[in-house]
């Protein structure tokens, strides 16, 4: 892989407007097999070994050119009334017949992130934070300088109306290829006086899809952790220890990846430590281009039954968690559990399917509109094709004929419609009898894995669609029929399919 170390912090992977490039350990990565090394000019940095200075944008800077901002939004729900609910409480109360349902809490935070220079980036995020009538909120402005192509530095201002400045010093290193180290210290001014915090975390790949992590952090609410990470195509888990103030705990958690086009998940976890138990079980899966949706049910001792919903679009993050009882209600857990699964299918079947459909027919639209022109030149010369051929095909056929050979009585290409199309759907076919009788040769027909609107005499008639070829043919006095896919390879005659006539 290419790598770079470019003013980004984590061993997380972030897009950042290059789809090519992908955020790991600390640096950004590149399809392939080598490290890129970098080296400074006068202009930023280069790549070492090339002769001249860096006319052109230097590397850092081309890559998440444009501002990069990340939000979220949360609104905690108490719904405890629905489960705990006393009716003796409630007699005497006008309009007490209905559960009160209210939200408790709200948070909401913005962040953008700006290139400056070929080196720095500017990072402005703030926050607003309330719960049951209390709130309070905060700024913060950080300046980011990678100075050189093994380590970055970052220094963070912040002010809040609950707490007061904070100071912050971020610094990231690689200290082998397969190592690194980030160290975050901050000074917290309050009216209790100057809290100070250091953070220090030590990683390694342990292997080409497993990161060990090693975290101690003295301050405010002190600790060590440490935690192994695997990540592959289908699977990622994770597993953590940490002991600490005022919380140390055990942690597991597993999530498998399905191969779908929704890219759908099923995770689990259990965590178990001073607080209590906590188990926690759940799904997402994309719902659109850019959004992906998400439930998880958490159910622990002594926090109770709790339902999370998560909504993923573009680089916004909408959270909603619902506290449906401080109890271990099997009610409770079963609620949780089948209601967003049916309120899920309900509106992926009203209203999701139908706006996706509804967006694929004007894209398709679109496509046909601008392909007009030259879909209508390609049926011109598919046509005179076909008049080319008839000659030749009448040869073919009588010498096919001469030794029971393979004739085709019937060829159609394009879109066919079935049981379970809809209603307002529409044949569009074409006739491909002869261009297919030209290519057979010594009674045999073969085709290769390819579209087969490029073959003589044939033009897409659908464009943007799903496509098939459907073939009836004689072998020896026998009737066979196929269907085949737009790009699936071809060979007939088969005795699969043969097509049986007996009674």
């Amino acid at each position: 892989m290419k790598c770079l170390v470019t003013p980004k912090p984590g061993p997380s992977m972030i897009y950042m407007g290059r789809k090519d490039w992908k955020w790991k350990d600390g640096r950004l990565w590149k399809g392939g097999g080598h490290q890129l090394k970098l080296e400074k000019s006068s202009s930023g940095y280069r790549e070492r070994g090339k002769k001249g200075d860096c006319n052109s944008e230097p590397i850092p800077r081309m890559i998440g050119r444009d501002c990069a901002n990340k939000g979220t939004i949360s609104v905690g729900v108490d719904a405890t009334d629905l489960f705990d609910r006393y009716e003796e409480e409630y007699e005497d109360v006008s309009g007490s017949g209905f559960p009160q349902i209210e939200i408790n809490k709200m948070h909401i935070s913005q962040s953008i992130e700006a290139p400056l220079t070929a080196t720095d980036t500017a990072i402005l995020s703030g926050n607003l934070s309330t719960q049951n009538g209390n709130g309070g909120g905060s700024i913060n402005f950080a300046l980011r300088r990678v100075t050189s192509a093994k380590g970055w530095g970052e220094l963070e201002f912040g002010a809040g109306d609950l707490q007061g400045p904070l100071f912050g010093l971020k610094l990231f290193r690689n200290l082998t290829p397969r190592c690194f180290v980030t160290t975050n210290c901050a000074l917290q001014f309050s009216s209790r006086g100057i809290r100070p915090g250091l953070t220090t975390v030590l990683a390694r790949n342990l292997d080409k899809n497993t990161v060990g992590y090693l975290q101690w952090r003295w301050g405010i609410q002190s600790a060590m952790n440490t935690s192994i990470v695997r990540d592959t195509k289908t699977s990622h888990f994770t597993m953590a220890l940490q002991l600490g103030i005022p919380h140390s705990f055990a942690l597991i958690s597993y999530q498998h990846k399905f191969q779908d086009d929704d890219q759908t998940r099923v995770k689990g976890s259990l965590k178990a430590g001073f607080f209590g138990t906590v188990v926690e079980y759940g799904a997402e899966r994309k719902i659109s281009r850019h959004s992906v949706l998400g439930a998880a049910v958490s159910v622990g001792v002594p926090q109770g039954v709790s339902l999370k919903v998560k909504l993923n679009r573009a680089s916004q993050t909408y959270f909603f968690p619902i506290h449906l009882t401080d109890q271990l209600l099997p009610s409770a857990v079963f609620y949780a559990t089948v209601g967003p699964l049916v309120v899920y299918f309900a509106m992926h079947r009203l209203i999701i399917k139908p706006y996706l459909r509804a967006q694929k027919e004007k894209e398709l639209e679109k496509q046909r509109e601008s392909t007009a022109t030259d879909i209508l030149q390609k049926k011109q010369e598919a046509e005179a094709a076909v008049r080319l051929m008839q000659e030749s095909v009448r040869r073919i056929i009588e010498a096919e004929e001469s030794r029971m050979g393979l004739i085709i009585l019937n060829a159609w290409y394009g879109k066919f419609v079935n049981d379970k199309s809809r209603k307002n759907e529409k044949v569009k076919v074409i006739d491909v009898t002869v261009p297919l009788q030209c290519l057979v040769k010594d009674s045999k027909l073969i085709l290769t894995e390819a579209s087969k609107s490029g073959l003589p005499g044939f033009y897409d008639p659908c464009v943007g669609e799903e496509k098939n070829l459907k073939v009836l043919y004689q072998f020896r006095g026998v009737l066979h029929q196929v269907m085949a896919l737009d790009s699936e390879a071809l060979r007939i005659p088969k005795q699969s399919h043969r097509i049986d006539t007996d009674g």
